[in-house]
């Protein structure tokens, strides 16, 4: 994923500094033009229907909608990365509430125009595809 940051170093230092991922390269062609890679850990590509976004805005965020694109991090602490985030200058449109899948996720508008799902897992994937109503789609 490359995200366009109009304020490069305060995106630099939110998802660096308070997010903490790691910086593993930065490029510079000199002047404005500058690039930072970071480690952002696992990846995972969510597609969801109009339907389960509705939805998801509802547990999530009392309902306030979130863009056709939302970026999701998990982090240890879902109460603390938010209130980290938070003091970092990201606005927070959700504190971090249990959803259906037992997972702590809070919503905040972040540096660099985006919206970002902070989350914490309390189960692991194997212990979650055995509850009704997850699994996978069967090609």
């Amino acid at each position: 994923m490359v995200v366009e940051a109009e304020d490069y170093d305060e995106a630099v230092r939110f998802y660096r500094d308070v997010l903490g991922m790691d910086e593993i390269a930065a490029f510079s062609e000199g002047g404005d033009d500058r690039v930072a890679i970071l480690e952002a850990g696992r990846a995972t590509f969510e597609i969801a229907s109009p339907g389960h976004k509705v939805a998801i805005d509802r547990v999530e965020a009392a309902g306030t909608p979130s863009p056709k694109i939302r970026i999701a991090f998990e982090v240890d602490d879902s109460a603390s990365a938010t209130r980290e985030a938070a003091e970092a200058g990201a606005r927070v449109v959700a504190e971090p509430v249990l959803t259906p899948w037992l997972s702590l996720n809070s919503r905040l508008d972040a540096p660099a125009g985006l919206t970002v799902t902070l989350f914490e897992e309390t189960e692991d994937s194997h212990e979650r595809a055995q509850r009704e109503g997850f699994g996978v789609n069967d090609a």
